[in-house]
C-alpha cells in the first residue's frame, strides 16, 4: 500500500504506542486520525507534531458503538476515505494472578469492552469506507499477555487473547480486500508501567525484565509502530499473523 495521502484511524493515539504509530505514519505523508478517550492535552500535542492539514483530533470511548461509527464518519467528513485501522486503545488493571479476589465481573466488563468489543465495533466502523478502497488493512495492537497468559492481570491476559482470536477471525472474514493482523509486544517503556510503580520500582522491573530477554532490552513505542507501519504498507502478503515483538522473550531462556 502507498501511504502518501492515505488516512489512517489510530485508537487511543494521545499516548504511548498509539502517539508513536501516529507520528510515524504522519511522517511518511499519511493523514491520521488521532482518536484519544481522556487525554486532550497529549493528543494535541501528537497532532501538533504532524505536518498542516494531516491530523484530525477526534474524541471518542471505543467501548460505546455510537464513538466508533462517529470517528469513523469524522474521518470520511474529512478526507472522504479510510485506508487502514489501528486498534490501540487498551486498559487494563493490575492485580496479582494469585489474587482471584482482586478482581470483579465489573473488572472483566471494563477491560473486555475497551480491548476486545471496542476494536470489533472500530472494525465494524471501518469496513465499509474501505472496502471501497479495495486495499486496507487492520492493525490490532494486542500483547505477549494474550499468547502466554502472562501480565498485568488475568483479565488483561484473556482480554489479549481474546483480541487474538478476533484476528484471526476477521482476517478470515474481511479477505481478500482487507488485511487483519495483530502486534503482540512483551513490555514496552511507557508510561503503562511507570503509573504502576515509583522510579525506583519501576526501574527494577525493567532491568529484571531485560535480564531475561535475548535481546536485552525492552521494546520502545517506535520499535512497536515501526512494526505496525510495516503491517499496514509493507505486509502485502499477510493477514491472521500474530506478530511477536518480544526480544525474545519467548525463548524462555536467559542471555548469555
Amino acid at each position: 500500500m502507498q501511504i502518501s495521502n492515505k488516512v489512517f484511524i489510530i485508537t487511543g493515539a494521545g499516548t504511548g504506542t498509539g502517539a508513536a504509530c501516529a507520528l510515524a505514519l504522519a511522517r511518511q505523508g499519511a493523514r491520521v486520525v488521532i482518536n484519544y478517550r481522556r487525554s486532550e492535552d497529549e493528543a494535541r500535542a501528537v497532532s501538533n507534531q504532524c505536518a498542516d492539514d494531516t491530523a484530525l483530533l477526534v474524541q471518542g470511548d471505543v467501548s460505546q458503538d455510537a464513538d466508533c461509527q462517529r470517528i469513523a464518519a469524522a474521518a470520511m467528513q474529512q478526507w472522504g476515505r479510510i485506508d487502514g485501522l489501528v486498534n490501540s486503545a487498551g486498559i487494563t488493571r493490575f492485580v496479582n494472578h494469585q489474587r482471584l479476589d482482586g478482581l470483579d465481573a465489573t473488572d472483566w466488563q471494563n477491560l473486555y469492552a475497551v480491548n476486545v468489543v471496542g476494536a470489533y465495533q472500530m472494525v465494524r466502523a471501518c469496513v465499509p469506507a474501505m472496502k471501497q478502497q479495495g486495499d486496507g488493512a487492520i492493525v490490532n495492537v494486542s500483547s505477549m499477555s494474550g499468547l502466554n497468559g502472562l501480565g498485568s492481570s488475568i483479565a488483561y491476559a484473556a482480554s489479549k487473547g481474546a483480541l487474538n482470536t478476533l484476528t484471526l477471525s476477521l482476517a478470515r472474514a474481511l479477505a481478500p480486500a482487507i488485511r487483519v493482523n495483530a502486534v503482540c509486544p512483551g513490555m514496552i517503556e511507557t508510561r503503562w508501567h511507570r503509573e504502576r510503580f515509583d522510579e525506583a520500582g519501576y526501574q527494577k522491573f525493567k532491568s529484571e525484565y531485560e535480564a531475561t530477554v535475548p535481546l536485552g532490552r525492552a521494546s520502545t513505542a517506535e520499535d512497536v509502530a515501526e512494526a505496525v507501519v510495516w503491517l499496514l504498507t509493507g505486509a502485502n502478503q499477510m493477514t491472521g499473523e500474530l506478530l511477536r515483538l518480544d526480544g525474545g522473550f519467548h525463548l524462555g531462556m536467559p542471555r548469555r
